[in-house]
């Protein structure tokens, strides 16, 4: 049994209730009273597990939470108000002034602005390496790194990174890795592949719809014995082992980023999340069957397509064996120049043009002018960002509307 059908089972099951109200409770409170000042002291000690304050968790989204941790195989997860909120609480619960990030890959114009401007306001510095950089990405770990982080696809050049690899030189080096995998939910299991901690934007294919905004950290369970995170590299981690035990790269994600940056989830959003994950696993599976369908007949139509499911792609064996269930909703097609890009954007009748990928209806945007148009020329290039370049994800249309559509647009 496939992931995509296994949860079909699960998630229909885990998010609505078998006595009272079927659908899961959205709790709209901001505070919450504690009735004895034992169980208040109980409940901040954590020795009581009842809701502190709506910042540090809400019942509704503790739900949406225990799902997606049982997703990833993780022992807990936060959600967050958003998913540049989720890669935040990540990283932040783990870097200093003075540490280090690898960043492999392409990466979504949002993080790379996070690593590459925001964080080096802090005194964090990140090297940025292509995805099949092994020997350089080896030799740049040193005594500061803290992070390697990847996408699980490049996003929007679609290169397919080797997790296994790479996973063996974080955990061979004592580095934590974190996957974004917010374009693979269920066709990608980060933590089982070798990550410590996996983050997505909700928003995206998780939630499907456009209506909720959301993210999550997913985080692993730390070993009884030898671990990495024991080692003086995280040294600060020693004192959540002690009192959280294998809970703790959870629990220092609550008190080091949650507690306080604050970005935390809306009790409607998790509600809206839990009911789009009810049929992930259906969308997830119609998708990327017709994202092959669509890029692979546009090709042959002569549409510069770049996705790995074609013989074209450099990482099309990478994708034929370690992507069985396909590498989401994405694809891109280079136009050749941002007025043959916005020529092709005007005339297509189906797509909605918008800077969201995952939805139910197939999406499109011109990368350069929008995302991508304060990165400098250099920035661009090693993204794969070109003047033509169009991102599509592709929705639930019947493939062949969608093939129509976009091969009248193209004329």
């Amino acid at each position: 049994m496939n992931n995509f059908e296994e949860y079909c089972t699960k998630f229909v099951q885990s998010v609505g209730n078998k006595e009272g109200a079927v659908s899961p409770a959205v709790i709209n409170s901001a505070s919450f009273a504690y009735d004895t000042p034992e169980i208040a002291e109980g409940i901040f000690d954590g020795s009581v597990k009842k809701p502190l304050y709506a910042r540090m968790g809400n019942p509704t989204t503790a739900k949406l939470e225990s799902i997606m941790a049982d997703m990833d195989g993780g022992v807990a997860a936060v959600a967050t108000s958003s998913g540049m909120g989720a890669t935040t609480l990540a990283c932040m619960s783990l870097l200093a002034s003075g540490d280090e990030i690898i960043s492999i890959g392409g990466l979504f114009g949002g993080t790379y602005a996070l690593f590459s401007e925001t964080l080096t306001r802090f005194g964090i510095k990140t090297r940025f390496f292509d995805v099949d950089d092994f020997k350089e990405i080896e030799e740049a770990i040193n005594d500061n790194t803290k992070i390697i982080f990847l996408e699980s696809v490049g996003n929007p050049n679609m290169k397919l990174p080797d997790i296994k690899r790479i996973a063996k030189i974080a955990n061979d080096a004592g580095v934590i890795l974190i996957i974004d995998n917010t374009i693979t939910p269920l066709s990608i299991s980060p933590l089982k592949l070798g990550a410590d901690i996996s983050v997505y934007s909700t928003t995206k294919i998780i939630s499907g719809n456009a209506s909720a905004l959301g993210g999550c950290a997913v985080f692993r369970a730390v070993n009884d014995g030898e671990d990495k995170l024991k080692s003086p590299r995280y040294e600060f981690l020693a004192k959540f082992i002690k009192g959280a035990g294998k809970m703790a790269l959870f629990a220092n994600a609550k008190k080091r980023a949650l507690r306080d940056f604050g970005m935390s989830a809306n009790a409607n959003a998790s509600y809206q999340t839990m009911l789009g994950l009810e049929t992930l696993p259906l969308r997830l599976s119609r998708i990327t069957h017709s994202v092959e369908v669509v890029a692979s007949t546009l090709s042959e139509n002569g549409l510069n397509i770049n996705h790995p499911c074609l013989k074209t792609h450099p990482h099309h064996n990478r994708y034929i064996n370690d992507f069985k269930n396909g590498c989401g909703t994405l694809f891109t097609i280079d136009m050749g120049s941002k007025q043959r890009a916005f020529e092709f954007l005007n005339n297509t009748k189906l797509a909605t043009l918008t800077a969201n990928i995952g939805d139910n209806r197939t999406l499109a945007l011109h990368m350069a002018s929008t995302i991508y148009r304060d990165f400098d020329e250099e920035t661009r290039k090693f993204l794969g960002i070109t003047d033509g370049l169009i991102r599509i994800s592709i929705g639930l249309e019947n493939p062949q509307d969608i093939i129509d559509d976009f091969i009248q647009a193209h004329k």
